[in-house]
């Protein structure tokens, strides 16, 4: 017989109450407020809308240093029927310790049957599986501050949205910018565009933070991965994270429901040698006014 979302999403509840009694102590399991009650309202009217899909942070300590690796769950609604997303990261870890570290988790977790709750195996299989990883990140940086430098290489996302309205949201999205070194832009409006660029876990961080609880109508819409043996400074397009905020037009009512000129944007992105991005971005030609 089929599984419905509703089975599957009381399934959910039920881990999370499982990760709750094992996690109890303050900042060991994050999950928005609003999570469990969204869901518990939908499965009292499983008529109604979807609810967001169930996100949550877990900060573990690893081996006898208590190296903090945080797993990071992101559960589409009909998981466990279908996979959970799980990220692993660490400050003490690389990128490329990183990427293998959570290559390794994706298999094991594609490894186990289907149907079955698995975020608590993941937990422990990070507690039990992280060690070697972060052994061989602190061997890395060793050989770096001995002069041993490999290539480095800059991540580029360009990121579209509906719209960018709400104060708190672009605060968010700034703090989160400079929190990580990133530089680029935000366009406020309708559409919302924003630009990041960095180093590419802290870019694929940005992108997790600013989507977190359950930002709808976003996409990132292209990537671009530049190598260099020198530093991605010398990469960057911008210089700092900007605020772009172009004369608009339309209707400044309740809704604020209005949008950005989408010439001077093209204008903009010109003078950064990314004019081409306008036809991924939008699915037309740019062009400018002869004006």
């Amino acid at each position: 017989m089929a599984v419905t979302v509703k089975e599957c999403l009381e399934l959910q509840l039920l881990e999370v109450e499982m990760l709750l009694s094992m996690f109890p102590k303050r900042g060991e399991f994050n999950l928005d407020e609003d999570a469990v009650p969204s869901i518990q309202r939908y499965l009292r009217n499983a008529g109604g809308a979807l609810p967001p899909q169930l996100e949550y942070r877990i900060a573990l300590d690893v081996g006898e240093a208590k190296v903090k690796v945080e797993l990071q769950v992101l559960l589409p609604h009909m998981y466990p029927q279908v996979a959970p997303q799980l990220f692993a990261r660490s400050d003490a870890l690389h990128r490329q310790q990183q990427l293998q570290l959570n290559t390794r988790l994706a298999s094991h977790i594609s490894s186990l049957d289907s149907g079955d709750l698995c975020v608590c195996e993941a937990v422990q299989w990070v507690k039990d599986n992280s060690l070697p990883f972060l052994d061989s990140s602190k061997t890395s940086s060793e050989c770096a501050s001995k002069g041993v430098r490999g290539k480095e290489m800059l991540h580029r996302m360009w990121i579209y949205s509906h719209h960018i309205y709400r104060q708190e949201l672009r605060k968010k999205i700034f703090d989160c910018a400079k929190k990580l070194n990133l530089t680029g832009f935000c366009l406020t409006g309708k559409p919302g565009v924003i630009c990041v660029e960095g180093l590419r876990e802290n870019c694929e961080e940005f992108w997790h933070d600013i989507r977190y609880p359950n930002w709808k109508h976003i996409s990132c819409k292209h990537v671009e991965n530049m190598e260099t043996e020198g530093s991605i400074d010398n990469l960057r397009l911008f210089r700092g994270f900007e605020d772009l905020q172009f004369q608009a037009h339309g209707d400044y009512g309740l809704r604020n429901d209005y949008h950005m000129d989408l010439g001077q944007f093209l204008e903009f992105l010109k003078q950064h040698q990314s004019g081409h991005i306008f036809q991924i971005l939008f699915g037309v030609e740019g062009k400018l006014s002869d004006n």
